[in-house]
């Protein structure tokens, strides 16, 4: 101890004696200065034990409160149990803030989180929905974050009962739509910037067998939307309306650039069919002589 203290000091037996302190003073100083230092670093160890605590036990209701403020209140991860990283929820679909209606998933969905190198990496898992297990690698910005989903063996993602659009709200509540929903991509990329969100890659919505209440024919018809992304095109994706068969014929295009969705579509009724889709029709959108107009944005 007394060679580190003429260390701190300088070992020149003159420099020592200059301090004016005895040999046993100088060491009681040394003594407190290391106690001080270890306390110091006893303190910043504790603290950094602390805040890991926190972050790996934050509950799944945090993350549940992140996603309805970020969907406007439509999708709801109701009973959060768990945590961030390791959790599961029942998922509803609402109209938003101040709506009546919810449509709840039939399954709870489970996520784990956690790191692929240093990126990390979501998985879900719903035994009713999705697919085997659902990656994605998520990239965290300055004002953005990206969520890339990652290509499977399979295409589909997920399928889904067609009626679960009733919890949306106005019009889906009326129509009280049967059928199921498959969703398919071959891998995309959601990024948001600033809250404006950009596609990049490919997914496609089919609806299989579609029908609703306030028509009388037993079956639509069977439909699909396409989302094409171009990340060459500042992140705008082209939206495709299409019908694969049925009585009632959809069709339509448009662009979810930054500023949203911009979509103008079309239904009409088969010819033989138009006093069993015509209530349909009016609800779908702008009723036009034959036709109904859709538009949105």
């Amino acid at each position: 101890m007394l060679a580190r203290i003429k260390s701190w000091f300088g070992s020149s037996p003159g420099r020592f004696a200059r301090t004016g302190f005895a040999e046993s003073t100088l060491a009681e100083l040394a003594w407190q200065r290391v106690r001080t230092s270890a306390h110091r670093w006893a303190g910043m160890g504790a603290l950094i034990g602390a805040l890991a605590g926190l972050v790996a036990f934050v509950p799944a209701g945090w993350l549940a409160s992140r996603v309805e403020a970020a969907t406007g209140g439509r999708l709801l991860l109701t009973d959060a149990r768990g945590t961030v990283w390791n959790g599961s929820a029942l998922p509803v679909l609402t109209g938003g803030a101040g709506s009546r209606d919810a449509a709840a998933l039939p399954d709870r969905l489970q996520w784990r989180l956690g790191f692929a190198g240093l990126v990390p990496e979501l998985r879900l898992r719903q035994a009713c929905c999705l697919r085997g297990e659902v990656r994605a690698r998520i990239k965290p910005g300055w004002g953005r974050v990206a969520v890339n989903v990652l290509p499977q063996e399979s295409t589909t993602i997920g399928q889904w009962p067609a009626g679960l659009l009733a919890g949306l709200g106005t019009p889906w509540n009326t129509m009280q739509m049967g059928g199921t929903m498959r969703l398919t991509s071959p891998g995309l990329t959601v990024e948001s910037v600033q809250g404006r969100v950009r596609f990049s890659g490919d997914a496609s919505l089919d609806i299989a067998h579609a029908s609703s209440r306030v028509s009388t024919l037993n079956e639509l018809g069977s439909y699909r939307l396409s989302v094409k992304g171009d990340a060459d095109s500042a992140g705008a994706a082209t939206v495709t309306l299409i019908t694969v068969d049925g009585a009632l014929k959809l069709s339509g295009s448009g662009q979810w650039t930054a500023g949203g969705l911009r979509f103008r579509g079309e239904a009409t009724a088969e010819p033989g069919s138009e006093s069993a889709l015509n209530n349909l029709l009016n609800i779908i959108g702008k009723r036009q002589g034959a036709s109904s107009v859709i538009s949105i944005g």
